[in-house]
C-alpha cells in the first residue's frame, strides 16, 4: 500500500466515525425518548469541536509537520465511539464523545489532506483526500443506520465497526515517515492565511463551500425528517439514503477532476446547478409525500456535494502559498462545515416546500456569483 494510500485510509476511518452518528439519532429518540433540543445539541456540539481544531490543525501541521499532528488524532478517533458506547445513557457521555469526534475530524482533515497532497503525483491529490473523505462519511452512516436497524443493542452495537476499523487504519498509517517542514516561519496557529481574504478566495471559494455539507445535510438530514408517510424502517432507509448521497459524492469526482482540468471552476458550476435540480426534486418528494423520490433526490445532491468538494479544494490549492497549504485548506473545510447549518436555517424559515424554495434560489445566486467572479484569472500567491 502507498503511503498516501494509508493517509487517506485514515481520513475515511475518520470520516466514518465523524457521520455514523447521524441516523442514529431517531434511535435515541425511541429508546430514550430524547427530545429534539437534545438531539439537536448533540448534533451540534460535534461542531464546537471541528471548527477550532480545523483552524489550528491545518497552521499545527505547517508548523511542526503533517505526523506529528496527524497520527495522535487518528489515534483519538476510535476513542470517541468508545465514549458514545459507554455514555450512550448520559447526555454528558455522548456529549463528550461528540466533541471528541468533531475535534479528530478537524485536525485530521486539515492536515492530512494537505499530506496527502504532498505525497501524491500534481494535481491528484485534492481529489483523493475528497474521495476518502466522502466514501468515510458515506460508510459511516450506512452501516449503522442498517446495524442499528436489525443488530441488538441499537445504541453501541453500532459503534463496533468503526472501533475496529480505526484502530487498524492508525496501525497503517504508524509506518508513513513524515519529514519535517524545512524553512518555514513561525506563526500564529490562529493566523488566517491572507488569500482567503482575497477576492477570488471570497467570491469564488467562500460562496460554493458551504454548499458541499449543505447538500449532503438537505438530502440526510432535512428531507427525510419533513416528509410524512410511514416510518417504518426509518433507520434502515436513513441509512441508506445517506450511503447513497454520499456514495454518489465519491463516485462523481472522477468525472469532477476532469471537467476541472478542463475548466477551472467548471466542476464547482456543474454541483451548484445540481444542488438546484436536487433541491428541487426534493420539492416534489414533499409535495407528494412520496419518500421514495428521496432516493433520486439524493443521488444528485450526492453529485453536487462532490463537484463542489473536488473543485473547491483544486481552487484552494490552486490559491495556497506552500507554507500555508494546510491553514488554507483549514479555512476551506471550515466554510464546508457552515452548510451542516442549512436544515437548522431551513427549519427557522418554518420549514418544508418554502424554506426549500429559499435553499434553491440562495443556490442559483451563489451559482451566478462563482461565474461571473470566476472569470477573472488567478493571480500567484504572494511568498
Amino acid at each position: 500500500m502507498r503511503p498516501w494510500q494509508r493517509i487517506a485510509l485514515a481520513m475515511f476511518a475518520v470520516g466514518w466515525g465523524a457521520n455514523q452518528f447521524t441516523p442514529l439519532l431517531i434511535a435515541y429518540r425511541d429508546e430514550l425518548d430524547m427530545s429534539v433540543q437534545t438531539r439537536a445539541f448533540l448534533f451540534g456540539v460535534y461542531a464546537a469541536g471541528l471548527v477550532p481544531a480545523l483552524l489550528v490543525g491545518g497552521a499545527a501541521s505547517d508548523r511542526w509537520g503533517r505526523r506529528a499532528v496527524v497520527l495522535p488524532f487518528v489515534a483519538l478517533s476510535p476513542l470517541a465511539s468508545v465514549l458514545l458506547i459507554v455514555g450512550h445513557e448520559s447526555v454528558a457521555g455522548l456529549a463528550a464523545g461528540r466533541l471528541l469526534a468533531g475535534a479528530c475530524s478537524g485536525v485530521v482533515f486539515s492536515a492530512a489532506t494537505a499530506w496527502v497532497a504532498e505525497l501524491s503525483e500534481s494535481g491528484a491529490g485534492p481529489r483523493r483526500a475528497a474521495i476518502a473523505l466522502s466514501a468515510g462519511f458515506g460508510a459511516g452512516p450506512f452501516v449503522a443506520g442498517l446495524v442499528a436497524e436489525w443488530a441488538p443493542r441499537p445504541l453501541e452495537v453500532p459503534y463496533l465497526p468503526h472501533v475496529v476499523f480505526g484502530v487498524v487504519a492508525l496501525l497503517l498509517c504508524l509506518q508513513v515517515p513524515g519529514p519535517r517542514p524545512v524553512g518555514i516561519t513561525p506563526r500564529s496557529l490562529l493566523r488566517v492565511p491572507a488569500v482567503t481574504r482575497g477576492h477570488r478566495f471570497v467570491l469564488v471559494v467562500a460562496p460554493s463551500a458551504p454548499w458541499v455539507f449543505g447538500c449532503a445535510a438537505i438530502a440526510i438530514a432535512y428531507l427525510p425528517g419533513e416528509i410524512g408517510g410511514t416510518q417504518d424502517g426509518a433507520l434502515a432507509f436513513v441509512g441508506l439514503l445517506s450511503g447513497l448521497t454520499l456514495g454518489c459524492g465519491v463516485l462523481v469526482q472522477g468525472l469532477a477532476r476532469r471537467l476541472d482540468d478542463r475548466r477551472p471552476l467548471l466542476a464547482g458550476q456543474v454541483g451548484l446547478a445540481a444542488a438546484v435540480v436536487g433541491s428541487s426534486i426534493g420539492v416534489l418528494a414533499l409535495t407528494t409525500d412520496v419518500r421514495w423520490l428521496l432516493l433520486l433526490s439524493g443521488p444528485v445532491l450526492g453529485g453536487a456535494y462532490g463537484c463542489v468538494l473536488v473543485s473547491g479544494l483544486r481552487e484552494t490549492e490552486r490559491l495556497a502559498h506552500p507554507d500555508e497549504r494546510g491553514a488554507t485548506i483549514a479555512v476551506f473545510y471550515g466554510l464546508t462545515y457552515a452548510g451542516f447549518a442549512v436544515p437548522y436555517v431551513l427549519g427557522a424559515l418554518g420549514g418544508g416546500v418554502p424554506a426549500l424554495v429559499v435553499a434553491i434560489a440562495a443556490a442559483a445566486l451563489c451559482l451566478l456569483v462563482v461565474s461571473v467572479a470566476g472569470r477573472r484569472p488567478v493571480q500567484a500567491s504572494p511568498a
